[in-house]
C-alpha cells in the first residue's frame, strides 16, 4: 500500500477558515501531526482510529525539533499511511513547510501542497484593515520579525522596506521596539498608523492601535504578546469603520 503526505494549511484561528480540500484529507488521515497554532476543534474532524501527533513549537522552545518532523513525515508515508500535516495559516508562509516538502521529495514519496488562509492577509482583515484599498496601499510586504536559529544571522534591511504602504510582520511582538527603530531610522514617519492584533481570528482577539513611534509602549500597557501580527501603513486608520462583528 502505498502513503502520501498532504501538507495542509489550517488558517488563522477559526477552525472554518480552513479550506474544504484540507477538511476532506483531515477526515480521511491515517495519521494527522499538528501545530500549535491550529484550532483545536478541527481535530474533532478526524477518523476516531486516527494518530494524532502534536509537534507544536513556541519561541525558544521546540517540543520536537524540525528534522524528527521531516523523519516522522518519511517514517509514516513510506510505512504507507496517508499523513496530514497541519499547519497554522499557510504552510509556504513562514510555516516550514517548504522544509519538509524537500524532505520527502529527497526521499522520493509523494506528497500535495494545500494552501492555507495565512494569518498575514486573515488576521488583518478580521481586524478591519485591508492590506491593500484603491488610493491608500497598492502593495504590501509580509516580514518576519525574528531570526531563524540554527542558522547564519541574516539582517533584514528596513530600509528596502520603508515606503512601502502596508507592511505585515509577523512573529515580531518580541523585538518591536527594535523593528519601530529600524522603520523610523530608515525615514517611516513616527506618526504612520499601527495596529498590532493579538490571537487574531480567535474569540480571544485583542487590538491595540498607535502610530509607530508609540506602539511599543502600547503594546507594553496593553500586553499584547504572541501570537500577534503587526500591521504599518495608512490602511490601520480604516479599521474602525471596517471592523466586523463578532463571528458565530
Amino acid at each position: 500500500m502505498s502513503g502520501k503526505a498532504y501538507l495542509v494549511g489550517a488558517g488563522p484561528g477559526n477552525p472554518d477558515l480552513i479550506t474544504v480540500r484540507g477538511l476532506k484529507l483531515l477526515q480521511l488521515a491515517d495519521v494527522v501531526i499538528y501545530d500549535r497554532l491550529i484550532a483545536l476543534e478541527l481535530l474533532h474532524h478526524a477518523r476516531s482510529d486516527a494518530e494524532l501527533i502534536f509537534v507544536g513549537k513556541k519561541r525558544a522552545k521546540h517540543i520536537v525539533p524540525q528534522w524528527e518532523i521531516n523523519e516522522m513525515l518519511v517514517t509514516y508515508v513510506r510505512a504507507g499511511k496517508m499523513v496530514v500535516r497541519l499547519k497554522g495559516g499557510d504552510p509556504f508562509v513562514f510555516g516550514r513547510g517548504g522544509e519538509e516538502a524537500l524532505a520527502l521529495s529527497d526521499a522520493g514519496l509523494p506528497f500535495e501542497i494545500v494552501p492555507g488562509v495565512s494569518s498575514a492577509i486573515a488576521v488583518p482583515a478580521y481586524a478591519g484593515i485591508p492590506v491593500t484599498h484603491r488610493g491608500v496601499a497598492r502593495s504590501f510586504a509580509v516580514i518576519t520579525g525574528h531570526h531563524a536559529s540554527g542558522l547564519p544571522k541574516i539582517d533584514t534591511d528596513w530600509r528596502v522596506f520603508s515606503n512601502i504602504p502596508t507592511l505585515v510582520i509577523l512573529m515580531g511582538v518580541k523585538r518591536i521596539q527594535f523593528i519601530v527603530d529600524e522603520l523610523l531610522a530608515a525615514g517611516r514617519p513616527p506618526d504612520t498608523p499601527a495596529m498590532v492584533v493579538q490571537s487574531g481570528a480567535t474569540p480571544a482577539q485583542k487590538t491595540v492601535r498607535a502610530t509607530l513611534a508609540s506602539l511599543p509602549q502600547a503594546v507594553a500597557d496593553a500586553g499584547i504578546g504572541s501570537p500577534a501580527v503587526i500591521v504599518i501603513g495608512e490602511v490601520v486608520r480604516l479599521a474602525k469603520r471596517l471592523k466586523q462583528s463578532e463571528q458565530k
